[in-house]
């Protein structure tokens, strides 16, 4: 069938095009849904916006709001992370973290992104933002953000069996998207089966060794992540993402029976979207035309594209037919300022529209005034004199 989409290239460029949904293969999963990571197509979907428990695949956020405070400089990878005695009493899935120990933030995070700490979770939430719950009004608010309109958290790890904690399988796509396109780093730790990390306590040091949670990585070998889940409320979950020939995947699945259905039906869906799917992909390096400028204190401005462009094609069309078109005006009127937009880059297929790229001023461009003008005709002056008039 057909539908109209919209698709999120950067944080400010947005478009919307038809793109063919097809029909995945037939899973026992009920709710699931494969998504493009560069574009944010959605290939296929099943029951995506019902709101069901999501389980340990909370920690997607979780790991989200670490990545953006890591980027803003906030908190650092070495920096020392101390376990609470609430921290220490989570259940579930743990790493068996004592009060009082201290470990880097980077070995909380692989015990978070390999091992699935629920008692990492909580010591990292209280160390970025005092406590767990000022921590989670951070996950709730960028859930809001995001658009992700049927999420809401009630802890940072998914232990809760709260009826008022719920997501849905294309909100753990949209923050799982955020998550690996903004901090590609993330793989680094979900790509680990298995490592040794040491408790070092009052009692004396012991090694202890996170094991992944997420089979796919010994059974799809284009695996990259991401996160699994299963409580006895949410049954079977994973957001699991995939790079394969340069495309990245992601299939989220909730509510599957058993955990070897978990991974069979990501399986399946991954291969699925990899067979229908081709990608587009423009650098946009090629040079554009300065930009007539009236008024300005110069007479042109350089102008650069402002993204990439990348379309996903599910039609099996000939993507070499795709024809680039530059849309920029005569000339543009001063003042102008660093990244206003100019004109635009339109992409198209079959001669229908598939998207566009904003084409940007380089750099600011000042309103000419008198003085201004008076240097330029001086300059024109100067160089209509004929040679050595000077000395005469």
């Amino acid at each position: 069938m057909w539908l109209l989409m919209g698709i999120l290239l950067t944080d400010t460029l947005f478009l919307t095009l038809t793109v063919t949904v097809h029909a995945a293969p037939e899973v026992k999963t009920p709710s699931y849904i494969v998504m493009e990571a560069t574009t944010g197509q959605i290939i296929c979907e099943q029951d995506a916006d019902t709101r069901r428990s999501p389980a340990s695949i909370t920690k997607i956020m979780t790991l989200l709001i670490i990545f953006e405070h890591l980027k803003s400089g906030r908190i650092h990878l070495e920096d020392q992370v101390t376990t609470s005695a609430y921290a220490k009493s989570m259940g579930g899935s743990q790493v068996f973290l004592e009060e009082g120990e201290t470990q880097t933030l980077e070995t909380m995070i692989k015990c978070i992104a390999v091992a699935s700490g629920n008692d990492a979770s909580v010591a990292v939430a209280e160390y970025i933002a005092g406590s767990e719950g000022e921590f989670v009004k951070l996950m709730n608010d960028k859930a809001e953000s995001l658009g992700m309109q049927n999420t809401h958290f009630e802890d940072c790890c998914g232990l809760t069996d709260s009826d008022d904690h719920f997501s849905s399988a294309k909100d753990v796509a949209i923050m799982s998207r955020e998550l690996i396109t903004k901090y590609p780093e993330v793989f680094d730790y979900t790509t680990i089966w298995m490592e040794d990390i040491e408790h070092k306590t009052a009692q004396g040091t012991s090694t202890f060794t996170l094991s992944s949670t997420n089979k796919l990585l010994k059974q799809y070998e284009w695996t990259t992540g991401l996160k699994t889940g299963s409580t006895s409320k949410a049954l079977y979950c994973l957001s699991a993402t995939a790079n394969k020939d340069g495309m990245e995947l992601i299939a989220v699945v909730m509510a599957a029976p058993d955990p070897k259905t978990r991974f069979q039906d990501a399986m399946a869906l991954l291969s699925y979207g990899y067979s229908v799917s081709q990608m587009y992909t423009d650098d946009n390096k090629d040079p554009l035309p300065a930009q007539k400028v009236e008024g300005g204190i110069e007479d042109t401005v350089n102008l650069v594209y402002a993204t990439p462009f990348s379309y996903l094609d599910t039609a099996g069309n000939n993507l070499s037919e795709i024809e680039k078109e530059i849309s920029l005006p005569g000339t543009v009127t001063a003042p102008i300022a660093e990244g206003d937009a100019i004109g635009e880059a339109v992409y198209k297929l079959n001669g229908a529209r598939i998207g566009s790229v904003s084409i940007l001023a380089a750099k600011n461009v000042e309103k000419a005034r008198y003085k201004d003008y008076y240097k330029k005709l001086w300059g024109l002056y100067l160089m209509k004199r004929p040679h050595g008039a000077a000395g005469k």
